[in-house]
């Protein structure tokens, strides 16, 4: 049985985290502002300029909690954990199967095959669900050019190829995610995915989130002992969690995607409060949007969802640990293929 614990998630600037006996003690300005206990704590998320105190880290440590550190716009900057765990014999398997081409792909497949799935049915729901026969149409064009990669997954011969094919499923969802945003248009406009930096509202959110399960997904795969920067799809480079983003890529139509139109869409989001605009043309989350995020993620995580393989509703905040041993289980041969999380 696995069980949700919880995530401390720290944005107040200034605030020193301290061990308390059992319990973690938030300070600011010198007063008490939170007093948690640790046994039902999973991980710590700070952000910015907040101070975690030599002993809370060492107890963190000797418990197996991680403390992730973010700045403030969300982006990853350092990750502290106990000594490594799980079987070395499990790592191998990791190891080896992404020395092995064939193995390598056919786990890469999967798992972009269920991501442009993931999408296509988001596309497909708000098509349905469209006020516009415009934005209707937009989107079932863009179904239809997913349905076309989805079908290309099964004949890529080579990891570059389904890159490839990844790249066009991406190109024909977002080209149509605009149509998504029912509210506010003038507000989220949304012309392409840009990342680093978001340039517009919308991309803002859907980075910001991407950054909150990325973590989740790391903790995920560490909690079977799996190696995060050892992946199949991502290509591998110093300091990066490639299987944790090829984890990712399963949820982020369901889990990510979803949640940043529904907190536009039912305007829980608003522009001049809850953004920044940068020179240059950067747009980031404020300090009080990122909260309003992060209550909002917190809250989807505990929203269950139907799992297409173990055919039970479970929160889909534990759906990447349910995968994270289903792979762990194909790594070690117990599984003929993974089963990639497809969302109903």
């Amino acid at each position: 049985m696995i069980e949700l614990l919880n995530v401390l998630y720290v944005q107040t600037q200034g605030a020193v985290l301290k061990l308390d006996h059992d319990a973690i003690r938030v300070d600011v300005d010198g007063e008490l502002r939170l007093r948690l206990p640790l046994l039902r704590l999973a991980s710590i998320v700070v952000f910015g300029r907040v101070t975690v105190t030599p002993f809370l880290i060492e107890r963190c440590a000797a418990d197996g909690r991680s403390i992730v550190w973010l700045d403030q716009r969300g982006r990853f900057m350092a990750r502290i954990e106990g000594p490594t765990r799980g079987n070395v014999l499990l790592r191998r398997a990791q190891h080896r199967a992404a020395d092995d081409p064939s193995r390598t792909l056919e786990i890469a497949r999967r798992v972009v095959a269920a991501k442009l799935q993931n999408c296509r049915q988001l596309v497909l729901r708000a098509a349905r669900e469209a006020d516009a026969a415009a934005d209707s149409e937009a989107l079932t064009r863009s179904a239809v050019r997913l349905a076309s990669a989805i079908e290309h997954t099964a004949v890529a011969a080579a990891l570059t190829e389904l890159r490839g094919v990844e790249g066009d499923g991406a190109r024909a969802y977002f080209g149509a995610f605009a149509a998504m945003i029912r509210t506010s248009r003038d507000d989220f406009p949304f012309e392409r995915r840009s990342r680093r930096p978001p340039r517009d509202r919308t991309n803002a959110v859907l980075s910001f989130l991407y950054a909150l399960w990325l973590t989740e997904c790391t903790a995920a795969l560490e909690g079977v002992g799996l190696d995060p920067q050892v992946g199949y799809l991502h290509v591998l480079r110093p300091g990066r969690p490639a299987l944790a983003l090829d984890l990712l890529e399963e949820f982020r139509a369901p889990a990510a995607d979803r949640l940043a139109l529904r907190l536009i869409n039912r305007r829980q989001l608003r522009p001049d409060e809850h953004f920044e605009l940068l020179a240059g043309g950067t747009v980031y989350l404020s300090d009080e949007g990122r909260r309003v995020v992060v209550k909002a993620f917190q809250e989807r995580k505990l929203e269950e969802v139907q799992h297409p393989v173990i055919r039970r509703k479970l929160p889909i905040g534990l759906v990447p640990h349910v995968q994270a041993r289903m792979l762990a289980r194909h790594l070690r041969n117990d599984l003929d293929t993974y089963p990639p999380f497809v969302a109903r």
